[in-house]
């Protein structure tokens, strides 16, 4: 049998969970190289042979995306996967056009290829666009699962940014864990709210391992908790699977891949932040539920806001700085900062575009639907250091901090600032009480360790 050679085309995240549970250790198939994007930095480097395995004494080398057309040809490619998510349709077939027209098939993997099955009973928290709300949902979950006296372990979407073979499984119990693992400030926003709870969060590259570890957990383990990142969907194989849909994007769930394939597995539809969408809107968003996942049960919510210091707020003039990936491929164009500002009266929200510095002009570039919004692009050292120059070069009275990580820890800022909150707030029935209960007594669940 001829070996085929294989592309996987990703962004440091998906793109290794395929490799690692599809291609791993098969003779039949070479993988010859990863691709990247949307990630500064990763291309240029390896995949390590500690996680590529012995077939690959040498690593797995990862190139830019951009590279795509002249790889396929010179590495004499079979096959490409398509590993990333939140890309419109119009996206993903435009990549798909090139492969093919560069010779080589186009391929992308289902769930039967690459979730994990695990011991424990898993919920599974995914979306239909990055942005949606899906952190709030997973805090919300654990700490309905923690009042019946159970222990969750959330596992967290990859973002390993720093050296893959260090990462391969990592334990958040601590603050003082985001050092120990080098975290970037997109790292640090997912993990801190779990922290800050006392909840032990897991991630890295290995999703066996890490599942192993997690199962294992010395603290105890009765539940998984699949945190999902962008609108992929789950690595594990879910017993209760919970979708986030956004009705500030009405209709996306249906136009971005993969999040449509969340909403077709699901068992749950959450409609978020209908506190501040249209009543067209969210009706939009329910009427898309009812013909893509019939069978799911809907819950409304709203996402609660809430402020350290309101009344830093009032009749100033504010920057805004938000979740960087949710502004970015995430096309977001506000968040929960821009509406802590305008209900709490702010005289002016300060258009951040004139204080750019370094890798922010960039990104205001090339995503130009961004607008009087900071996004907080921390990727690496520099980046850090060009948000905070922006920050503080920026002429305003006082700084909202809308991401979920407190940015005053990481980076100085030389004004007053404050954070935005925000919570899942469920309104009527059904809610997530009545689907954990139902939850718990499927799966015969009594606390461990109490």
């Amino acid at each position: 049998m001829k070996t085929k050679n294989i592309i996987i085309i990703g962004a440091a995240g998906r793109d290794f969970h395929n490799f690692n549970t599809y291609y791993r250790g098969k003779e039949e198939y070479n993988v010859v190289a990863f691709t990247a994007t949307q990630i500064p930095d990763i291309d240029g480097r390896k995949y390590p042979t500690e996680l590529a395995g012995e077939l690959y004494p040498e690593g797995i080398p990862i190139y830019s995306q951009d590279q795509l057309p002249e790889l396929i040809k010179e590495l004499e490619v079979d096959e490409c996967v398509f590993s990333y998510s939140d890309l419109s349709y119009e996206k993903v077939m435009g990549i798909g056009a090139i492969v093919n027209s560069a010779g080589a098939n186009f391929t992308l993997l289902g769930s039967k290829a690459t979730m994990i099955k695990s011991n424990k009973p898993v919920i599974s928290v995914c979306a239909v666009r990055t942005g949606t709300g899906k952190s709030q949902t997973s805090r919300k979950i654990i700490e309905t699962l923690l009042e019946h006296d159970l222990k969750v372990v959330a596992i967290r979407h990859p973002m390993p940014y720093g050296d893959l073979a260090e990462q391969r499984v990592q334990r958040y119990a601590t603050v003082e864990d985001f050092k120990k693992h080098k975290c970037t400030i997109e790292e640090m926003e997912e993990y801190e709210p779990h922290v800050d709870r006392g909840n032990i969060i897991y991630a890295g590259v290995d999703y066996q391992d890490i599942l192993d570890a997690a199962e294992n957990d010395p603290d105890g383990c009765d539940v998984i908790l699949w945190d999902g990142g962008n609108n992929d969907f789950s690595f594990y194989e879910p017993d209760l699977a919970i979708t986030v849909l956004d009705p500030h994007r009405p209709g996306h769930e249906l136009k971005y891949y993969p999040g449509e394939v969340c909403l077709r597995t699901t068992d749950v539809s959450i409609i978020n932040k209908i506190d501040s969408a249209s009543e067209e809107a969210i009706q939009t968003v329910e009427n898309n539920i009812k013909f893509a996942a019939p069978n799911s049960t809907i819950i409304k919510a709203e996402s609660k806001i809430s402020v350290d210091n309101p009344e830093i707020i009032k009749g100033k003039r504010v920057l805004i700085v938000e979740d960087g990936p949710t502004l970015t491929h995430g096309e977001m164009k506000l968040g929960a900062g821009v509406i802590a500002a305008q209900r709490l009266g702010a005289a002016e929200i300060v258009d951040p575009r004139p204080y750019a510095v370094g890798s922010l002009i960039t990104t205001f570039d090339k995503y130009q639907h961004i607008e009087n919004i900071l996004p907080a692009m921390g990727y690496g050292e520099e980046q850090l250091k060009d948000l905070e120059a922006t920050i503080n070069a920026a002429d305003v009275d006082a700084v909202i901090i809308g991401t979920p990580m407190d940015l005053s820890r990481v980076i100085n800022i030389n004004k007053p600032c404050t954070r935005v909150y925000y919570d899942l707030d469920e309104i009527g029935t059904p809610n997530l009480e009545s689907v954990l209960t139902d939850f718990i007594k499927e799966h015969n669940l009594t606390a461990t360790n109490v």
